[in-house]
């Protein structure tokens, strides 16, 4: 398929493009959103009456492509209805576009993008790097905060020799970890490539390229990587809560017959 390109872009005047991540929530309901001013479908890109192109991605992101902060301002008003879990603060990234010149498409050692024209395709495959990238440091905080609860833990089981955390307390850890694997695999796909690819095989070199650069398949292993060292991490000390608790159990059943045993005793002893 031909590539559309988009004119009237502000911000092209000197062959530049401002490009800006913003992580809104846990999710966006693309379905509920009019698409009278879409320019394409997967992912939903839409032309903003303020000008510029914002791109919307179901796990929570919109990319603006050259637009003011009043633009910006008026996009986020309409989506926040559609946003699920809105985060209190917003994350955000953001990079310089350039477009056309002698250049070959990719990355330069600054950061900015080059591409050859800005066409819609091209502009959905730069969000969707951005988007998830941007997901990707939401999730390395989230996982950091998670190895920080560990620690202390870990720390408590080697000088102490018990777990100092409540099995109700580490099935929440759990849940945590289950929650962020079940969102990078089944909803932002971080490894996975984009779908406009099939329909935009010649895309294929940029795709790599930002690929590269935003190191989106290293950093996806290597959370995944850590996830698992935790699962297992909670999983191991919620064994021994729950070993202990057992244990604990059955010294009260001992002690139970035990008094029983005594109490029987006595009983026989007594004179008659």
């Amino acid at each position: 398929m031909t590539a559309v390109a988009i004119t009237g872009l502000p911000g092209t005047q000197a062959e530049r493009l401002s490009a800006r991540a913003l992580l809104l929530g846990e999710r966006i309901d693309i379905r509920g959103l009019e698409r009278e001013r879409s320019l394409a479908a997967a992912p939903l890109a839409l032309r903003l009456e303020e000008g510029g192109i914002a791109v919307l991605f179901r796990f929570g992101v919109a990319v603006l492509f050259g637009a003011t902060a009043t633009a910006e301002s008026v996009l986020l008003e309409k989506l926040a209805p559609f946003v699920s879990g809105p985060y209190p603060a917003r994350e955000s990234d953001e990079t310089q576009l350039r477009i056309g010149g002698p250049q070959d498409e990719g990355v330069d050692v600054a950061g900015a993008i080059f591409l050859k024209q800005p066409s819609i395709e091209r502009l959905q495959l730069v969000a969707d790097a951005l988007a998830k990238s941007l997901v990707l440091a939401h999730y390395e905080a989230r996982i950091a905060d998670l190895f920080d609860r560990i620690d202390p833990l870990a720390a408590t089981l080697r000088e102490k020799g018990r777990t100092g955390a409540s099995g109700t307390e580490l099935l929440r850890q759990i849940g945590r970890v289950l929650s962020i694997q079940h969102k990078m695999v089944g909803r932002v796909e971080t490894g996975e490539k984009p779908e406009l690819l099939w329909d935009h095989p010649e895309l294929e070199r940029l795709h790599l390229f930002l690929a590269e650069e935003y190191e989106l398949r290293e950093r996806s292993r290597a959370l995944e990587r850590k996830l698992d060292v935790i699962s297992r991490t909670m999983e191991t000390l919620l064994s021994l809560v729950r070993n202990r608790s057992n244990l604990r159990v059955e010294w009260y059943i001992v002690a139970l017959i035990v008094a029983e045993l005594a109490l029987t005793i006595y009983t026989l002893a007594l004179p008659r």
